[in-house]
């Protein structure tokens, strides 16, 4: 289904499958999913200009909505709502996402916001990133050529900036399954508990087997360009007993790669030092 804003040009369309979407995406058109970050960013600007020629909503393109099983990873199309997502039933692996789904925005904005959308908006305080970087996800970009993978780390390049090629539009992230029992968690801070920017915001994921930390990542946002994750801290973390005072292992040299800013929320100052108590909470909650 298509519209159209004047006689000669589509300057507004909705396709119902993929390769037409594709189609119009190497064409140049520019993709709107939920809308909550494209209209906000044009207030006082035309909907079209020079920039904006075609304006490619996704929201009738089922194939990229839901959550599924396939062998070895969780697929999570990505237009699946922040809602959805926070209401699903899964399993202790996503408990990260789901808490950091259920503090993005308010209600309204979960109902529309997409987690596609979120990654492609690229914001340094986007609270679905650091989640994702803990899952390990990687993301299924899509053309009319073919279809690649990218890690996360690798697609969210700086400051809304993204890897995304002009002809693709992203359509899945996968999250690959634990070898045993995998346990996440997230945790926030903002001037208040809900409706906030963050300042600080980090999450955590194990992979226990035989009763031992067989995998462990980390990742905290708001204090770089993008959120990133923990190497130092990780290592450190594998091969202990989730029993151990985790905790207790956070250091300064942990953080001392992150870039945080002053800005209106907080001094690069607190940020540095919020990042430790944030990162002491997160690991205490994973090890409870």
């Amino acid at each position: 289904m298509l519209g159209s804003r004047d006689a000669g040009e589509r300057r507004y369309a909705r396709p119902d499958t993929l390769a037409e979407a594709l189609n119009l995406r190497g064409r140049g058109a520019q993709i709107i999913a939920g809308g909550t970050d494209f209209y906000p960013a044009r207030v006082g600007r035309p909907l079209y200009d020079r920039d904006v020629a075609c304006v490619l909503d996704l929201t009738a393109l089922r194939d990229l909505r839901g959550i599924s099983d396939q062998d070895d990873f969780h697929r999570i199309g990505a237009l699946t709502s922040w809602t959805t997502i926070a209401e699903a039933e899964m399993p202790a692996q996503f408990d990260c996402l789901q808490a950091a789904a259920r503090e993005i925005g308010g209600r309204q904005i979960q109902n529309r916001g997409t987690i596609g959308g979120n990654l492609c908006n690229a914001s340094p305080a986007a609270d679905g990133v650091p989640a994702l970087l803990a899952l390990g996800a990687e993301v299924e970009l899509a053309s009319a050529a073919a279809s690649r993978r990218l890690p996360l780390g690798e697609f969210i390049l700086g400051p809304r900036k993204i890897a995304l090629r002009t002809d693709e539009i992203l359509a899945a992230i996968l999250i690959p399954k634990p070898k045993g029992e995998g346990v996440s968690a997230f945790w926030k801070l903002g001037a208040r508990k809900y409706l906030v920017i963050s300042i600080v915001m980090a999450a955590g994921y194990l992979d226990l087997v035989d009763g031992r930390i067989a995998e462990a990542r980390v990742a905290i946002g708001a204090c770089s360009p993008v959120a990133r994750r923990l190497p130092k801290l990780e290592a450190v973390l594998r091969g202990r007993s989730p029993r151990t005072d985790l905790a207790n292992l956070v250091t300064a040299d942990h953080v001392a790669e992150l870039a945080p800013i002053d800005d209106v929320r907080a001094s690069a100052e607190y940020r540095a030092e919020a990042a430790l108590t944030v990162l002491r909470r997160l690991l205490a909650e994973l090890t409870r």
